[in-house]
């Protein structure tokens, strides 16, 4: 991770965080290869509220839910954790459009990965 010459992790870097955080979700619960998959989900929006900084060589935690299942798309929840802190340090939220990989054109979310996504639906 690069520090910035704040000493703390640029903001750039928390997205990224996010994105590994949902998709690791995703790939742990086998219902997603980021390879193969004809139908993938397009990150259309983002959002990042900061309350503490994070700096090498802290430990970063993810926490995810889901707060809207729709048709075709999925709103995230995301809080970032700093070592042992109990309170966030950033949280966010990252909203996928599920579309046809060949295409590019939306379609249904597939049933094994709304069956997943209802599990961590607040």
């Amino acid at each position: 991770m690069d520090n910035d010459v704040y000493g703390h992790i640029n903001n750039v870097h928390y997205y990224s965080f996010f994105d590994t955080a949902v998709n690791r979700f995703s790939i742990d619960r086998g219902v997603l290869d980021i390879h193969n998959d004809p139908v993938v989900g397009y990150v259309v929006d983002s959002g990042c509220s900061y309350f503490a900084p994070i700096a090498y060589p802290d430990v970063v935690h993810a926490a995810i839910r889901v707060s809207k299942l729709g048709t075709s798309s999925v709103r995230y929840e995301i809080a970032l954790y700093r070592n042992d802190d109990a309170l966030p340090a950033a949280a966010g939220h990252f909203v996928h459009v599920y579309v046809n990989r060949a295409t590019s054109t939306p379609v249904p979310i597939p049933p094994a990965v709304r069956e997943v996504l209802a599990t961590i639906l607040a």
